[in-house]
């Protein structure tokens, strides 16, 4: 049976500016070989909208964001929404709701 995780990245005061926020290589890495380590991902519309940025290379990009790129979007991503008509590469549009995706997912492991 696969063993779900729930991971989230809030920065210490609850707002986290995604425009702003520059991590080092070393936690690059850190994230790196989170995203490498597991088997996909479940977002919700917000979210995979904000991690949609790196489906594309930025010209400013050094090598961590380019590691990080790639290794995002090899991971299979499952986006829950209602709202959503698409969800680009690697990624799954979800209508069933969270709860029977978790369902689906964990069975799909067993075999």
């Amino acid at each position: 049976m696969a063993k779900p995780i729930f991971g989230m990245n809030p920065s210490l005061d609850g707002y986290v500016d995604h425009g702003a926020f520059a991590p080092d290589p070393q936690l690059y890495r850190h994230f790196i070989e989170r995203v490498s380590g597991v088997a996909g991902s479940v977002y919700g519309r917000r979210m995979h909208e904000v991690m949609r940025y790196w489906d594309e290379d930025e010209p400013s990009w050094g090598a961590a964001e380019r590691d990080f790129a790639i290794a995002w979007r090899k991971q299979p991503k499952w986006v829950v929404s209602r709202s959503l008509k698409s969800v680009g590469p690697n990624a799954t549009w979800v209508q069933e709701g969270l709860e029977a995706l978790v369902r689906r997912l964990k069975d799909s492991a067993r075999t």
